[in-house]
């Protein structure tokens, strides 16, 4: 099994930096002190947990309040808050999850995903409820310890025209110039490799093949990537031994990978990674061809036959990455599935992606978070558990539609092994294929939203 990754462990806490760090903290990303969320949120005879106004994503989008406000709504019992309809007691939380037009006042412990908080005083009280301004004593529940954060980006295409910009300005970080700080600082980071850092072999896709400079992963090395899933369609595009000489540079490299490997069994090993004192596991697959299939003894990458592209959806295939999803369940607090799947330029899910993320969520997966689609699509809320159908793009050079330039990245709020936040952060991808980060308020940052939680 592939050794445990240890580059970082970052524990969010309070706001003024309540962060834990692991042992070894690749350089420029940030050393936090040491304390956790349960011990601040402890008290004599109990836990006091941050009392929310939780709402439907869609209407969290730029929405903000005061204590004064909060304690207003809490204590006062006003019926209606900037326009919303109050409710609470049991049922809150599903009423605010399927209602734009609802707020739930609620204990954190009630929160879900397919729920938003709302920031109260500038703290938010999924990722830092040790510093939350209002707190209530709830019974029966223990403490969150740790909370950490994950971050899930898009494909990183970091050949052809993006691999040109980095050679010619002599800056191998220049893709992740906008967008390395905001990325380091979470527990666990997470991105599809797009490209081979080999190009020993034959092109197999003309000028769409991807080949990148190995000197390019300075930039994911600056963003804080701890795990880099090579399970696509374009990690074989100069044959067998260029994907194998890719395998072993990205982790000679530091990162964990999943997804392609000599072999079938090494392509089907998980990436493991700690973060907080959580351990991770990432599983990642291939649904749309064109790579090898690993098989017992040629190298390649996880397949699963799916439509529309490589056929009708296969049992087997399907039983296969069950049974992946349950041998690698013990050794994780968190383990997540990453596909390539769907179909390109295109925001509507296959109805087969929805088949495939339910089996794998009731296999143990705790998130299924996907891509190759280069257009946004749904976020779903399977079981409590979220699936993202589609991130769209991260760093690519593809400039054609206004769709293939805009993207998310998605936040998981973890508390302990229970996935509590889905945050998506809209994405624009602009000259040289670099991102940026949008305002989520702004015009383009609600379109990309509304179509995540639409």
């Amino acid at each position: 099994m592939t050794p445990l990754v240890s580059r970082r462990a970052v524990l969010l806490g309070a706001a003024g930096g309540v962060l834990a760090a692991c042992s070894s903290t690749p350089a420029g990303r940030p050393r936090r002190s040491a304390a956790t969320a349960a011990e601040a949120l402890r008290s004599e005879g109990g836990v006091r947990l941050p009392v929310v106004l939780a709402v439907h994503p869609a209407t969290a989008i730029g929405r903000s309040a005061t204590r004064a406000e909060l304690e207003a709504v809490h204590a006062g019992g006003a019926d209606s808050w900037q326009g919303l309809r109050v409710v609470r007691g049991p049922g809150a939380v599903g009423a605010a999850a399927a209602a734009k037009d609802v707020v739930a006042v609620v204990t954190a412990d009630a929160v879900v995903p397919g729920t938003a908080v709302v920031p109260v005083d500038g703290v938010d009280p999924l990722t830092a409820p040790a510093g939350y301004p209002v707190t209530a004593a709830v019974d029966a529940v223990t403490a969150p310890d740790p909370v950490v954060t994950s971050l899930w980006t898009g494909d990183l295409m970091l050949g052809r025209r993006v691999g040109a910009g980095m050679a010619a300005s002599g800056d191998w970080e220049r893709p992740f110039s906008q967008t390395a700080e905001r990325l380091a600082a979470a527990g666990l980071t997470v991105g599809n490799l797009e490209c081979t850092l080999s190009k020993e072999g034959r092109a197999t896709h003309g000028g769409d093949s991807f080949g990148a400079d190995p000197r390019a992963l300075a930039g994911p090395r600056r963003a804080g990537y701890d795990v880099l899933t090579l399970g696509n369609n374009h990690l074989g595009d100069y044959g067998p031994d260029a994907l194998v000489r890719t395998v072993a540079i990205a982790r000679g490299e530091g990162f964990a990978t999943t997804g392609a490997g000599a072999d079938i069994a090494a392509a089907r090993e998980p990436a493991l990674a700690t973060a907080g004192g959580l351990r991770f596991a990432v599983l990642a697959f291939c649904a749309v061809g064109e790579s090898p299939e690993a098989g017992p003894a040629t190298p390649g990458v996880v397949w699963q036959r799916m439509p529309p592209i490589t056929g009708p959806l296969s049992e087997g295939d399907l039983a296969a990455l069950e049974a992946s999803v349950r041998a690698a369940r013990p050794a994780a607090d968190v383990l997540v599935v990453v596909p390539h799947w769907g179909r390109e330029y295109s925001h509507r899910p296959v109805a087969e992606q929805y088949t495939v993320g339910h089996r794998l969520i009731d296999a143990g997966a705790d998130a299924v978070v996907g891509m190759h689609q280069h257009w946004v699509q749904p976020v779903e809320i399977y079981r409590g558990r979220p699936i993202v159908h589609g991130l769209g793009n991260f760093v690519f050079d593809m400039t054609f539609s206004e769709q293939v330039q805009q993207a998310v990245v998605v936040e998981l709020v973890h508390w302990g092994r229970i996935v509590k936040g889905v945050r998506a952060m809209p994405v624009r991808i602009g000259d040289g294929g670099v991102p940026r980060f949008l305002d989520p308020a702004g015009a383009e940052g609600r379109t990309i939203l509304g179509t995540v939680w639409g």
